[in-house]
C-alpha cells in the first residue's frame, strides 16, 4: 500500500509540537511493515537544503483562481523515508518561521492543499507514483478529504482514500469562508456541516469528508465527543463515532534512548539505571546553579508555557511547596508571557531552590527529563503527550492530571510497595489538588525508595515504540480504502 502523510510540521525538517514528532516517525514504523509510506510538507525557507541533502525534483506552473503560481517541488530522505517539500512562493519558500500571522497562515495553507493535489497530479505523470491513501494531519491539511471528493471523475483519484489525524482539536481553522471563497475553493454542501454552521471551519471540513478518522489517544477520542473537548466541533465528532479511533502516539526509541543520548552526562537503561542516572541530576543540578544534593527531589519541567498546560495549576501549588520543603525546581519553555514571569518570579524567589529557563532547548530538555526525579505535566487537556513518555523512558516518573493521553499512559501508584504504578495521578482541575499530589510523590520519594525505584523500572520498561500503533494505523488506511472503493462500486 502506498500512503502519503500530508503535514504543516515534520521533525526534522520544521518542529513546533508534538505533530512534528508523530510525522516525522510513524512513517518510518509503517515503512518496516512493509508500507510505501512517504510524507509531502511545505518547503519552508529556513529549512536548510545542503545539510539537509535536499534536492530539486521538478517545476511547474499551477493555475488557479488567484492567477499562476511557481511550484517547485524538492525531495530528501529522513530514517529511510521519502520526503517532499512543495514551495511556492509567496506563500511557501521564504519564510523564517512555521507559522505567522493568522490572516496570512489561513491563506497559505488553504494554497497549499490546492498546491498538493496539483503536485499529486504532477507527481503521477512524471514519477508514476500516486498514493492509495492520503493522510492528512489537522486543520493545516484538512482541505484535502473535501477536495478529493469534489476532484469527481474516475481513477486513481476516485479511488484515493482519505485518513485525517486530529492532534489537537482546539486548534480548528474557523472563520475560513472568506479566505475559501477568494481562493475559489468550491462550496461546501455537507448537510451535517450546514446545520452546524462550519462551512467555513477547515478542521470540520475534514472530519465531515475524510473516510476515516483518528485522534491521538483512545481517551482523546472519547473526550472530544462532548463540548468540553471537542468544543463546536463535538456533535460532529459523535456523527462520525463509528469511524473514529484512538491511536495512541509512539516513540522514536532510537531518538529517545539514555542508553544511546550522547546529551547525557552519565548513559544508563532499566538495568543500571541506579547507579546510571545519579551523575546526570548531579550535572543538572550544578548546570542549574543549584545545590548538588542527591537526597533532595528534583521536580523537572518542559513544556509550552500555555493554558492549556495547567501552569494555573501548578504555580501557586509550586510556590507554596518551594517554600515549605526540601525540593528543587527546574523549568524550561517559552509561551504565554504571565505565565513566564510567574516561573521567573520563582527563580528569582527561590533561588538556591528553583531556575526557569525560558526558552526551547532540545539538549536541555534531556537533560531534565534524565536528572530529575518527577515530572510535572498537570494539563487541564492534552490528546497525548509525548513529554510524560519521554519522561518515563529516561526514568522520571510523571505526575499529570487524568486526561487524554495522560491517562492512557501514566498508571496511578498503589501507595503501597509499588506493586502497581508508574507516576501519580490527580483529576480535579485545581491548585489544591497539584498540591496534594506532589506532597504526595514528595513523601514517596523520602520515604519509599524501593518503591520509588520499582516505579523507575517499571517506566523505563515501558513499549512505547511505534510497533504497536503503527499496526493499528495500517488497519485504518485499509479500511479507508474499503470506503474508498465502495463509493467507486
Amino acid at each position: 500500500m502506498k500512503v502519503l502523510i500530508a503535514s504543516a510540521e515534520a521533525v526534522p525538517y520544521a518542529k513546533v509540537g508534538g505533530m512534528a514528532d508523530v510525522v516525522g516517525s510513524l512513517p518510518a514504523a509503517l515503512r518496516r511493515e512493509g508500507l510505501d509510506a512517504r510524507v509531502i510538507m511545505p518547503g519552508y525557507g529556513f529549512i536548510d537544503h545542503a545539510s539537509n541533502e535536499v534536492e530539486s525534483l521538478f517545476d511547474f506552473e499551477f493555475s488557479h483562481r488567484l492567477g499562476v503560481s511557481q511550484i517547485s517541488l524538492y525531495a530528501s530522505e529522513y530514517q529511510g523515508v521519502p520526503f517532499y517539500q512543495v514551495q511556492s512562493p509567496p506563500y511557501f519558500g521564504q519564510e523564517g518561521d512555521v507559522y505567522g500571522e493568522w490572516n496570512w497562515d489561513m491563506a497559505r495553507f488553504i494554497h497549499f492543499n490546492q498546491a498538493l493535489m496539483a503536485t499529486l497530479h504532477e507527481l503521477e505523470a512524471r514519477a508514476g507514483w500516486f498514493p492509495d491513501c492520503l493522510h492528512v494531519n489537522d486543520w493545516h491539511t484538512s482541505l484535502l478529504p473535501f477536495m478529493i471528493r469534489a476532484h469527481g471523475g474516475d481513477g486513481v483519484w476516485a479511488r484515493l482514500a482519505s485518513v485525517l489525524s486530529i492532534h489537537n482539536i482546539a486548534y480548528q481553522g474557523n472563520h475560513a469562508g472568506g479566505f475559501l471563497w477568494h481562493a475559489g475553493v468550491l462550496g461546501r454542501h455537507h448537510p451535517e456541516l450546514a446545520a452546524l454552521g462550519l462551512t467555513d471551519n477547515l478542521l470540520g471540513i475534514g472530519i465531515a469528508y475524510s473516510d476515516v478518522i483518528s485522534t491521538v489517544s483512545p481517551r482523546y477520542a472519547e473526550e472530544i465527543k462532548y463540548s468540553y473537548a471537542g468544543y463546536e466541533l463535538a456533535p460532529l465528532i459523535e456523527a462520525r463515532a463509528a469511524d473514529l479511533r484512538g491511536i495512541l502516539n509512539g516513540l522514536d526509541c532510537d531518538r529517545w534512548d539514555p542508553a544511546t543520548d550522547s546529551e547525557l552526562a552519565s548513559n544508563y537503561d532499566a538495568g543500571c539505571f541506579v547507579s546510571g542516572r545519579p551523575p546526570n541530576k548531579r550535572h543538572l543540578q550544578s548546570f542549574a546553579r543549584l545545590p548538588v544534593r542527591a537526597d533532595t527531589a528534583l521536580v523537572g519541567v518542559v513544556s509550552r508555557l500555555a493554558a492549556q498546560k495547567g501552569f494555573d495549576m501548578a504555580l501557586p501549588a509550586l510556590r507554596n511547596i518551594l517554600g515549605a520543603r526540601d525540593v528543587q525546581l527546574v523549568a524550561l519553555g517559552a509561551g504565554d508571557s504571565e505565565i513566564e514571569h510567574a516561573f521567573l518570579q520563582l527563580d528569582q524567589d527561590f533561588g538556591d531552590m528553583a531556575r526557569a529557563f525560558l526558552q526551547f532547548d532540545g539538549a536541555l530538555s534531556q537533560q531534565i527529563y534524565a536528572g530529575c526525579d518527577i515530572f510535572l505535566m498537570p494539563s487541564h487537556f492534552e490528546p497525548c503527550g509525548m513529554g510524560q513518555m519521554m519522561a518515563m523512558r529516561y526514568g522520571a516518573l510523571p505526575l499529570v492530571r487524568e486526561t487524554g493521553g495522560l491517562a492512557d499512559t501514566v498508571v496511578n501508584f498503589d501507595d503501597g510497595d509499588a506493586d502497581v504504578g508508574v507516576g501519580f495521578v490527580f483529576q480535579w482541575q485545581e491548585a489544591q489538588a497539584v498540591e496534594g499530589t506532589l506532597n504526595w510523590a514528595l513523601d514517596v520519594y523520602e520515604q519509599k525508595p524501593e518503591a520509588w525505584r520499582r516505579m523507575q523500572e517499571r517506566a523505563m520498561r515501558m513499549d512505547f515504540s511505534w510497533r504497536k500503533s503503527a499496526g493499528e494505523y495500517i488497519e485504518l488506511y485499509e479500511l479507508a480504502r474499503m470506503k474508498a472503493m465502495s463509493r467507486v462500486a
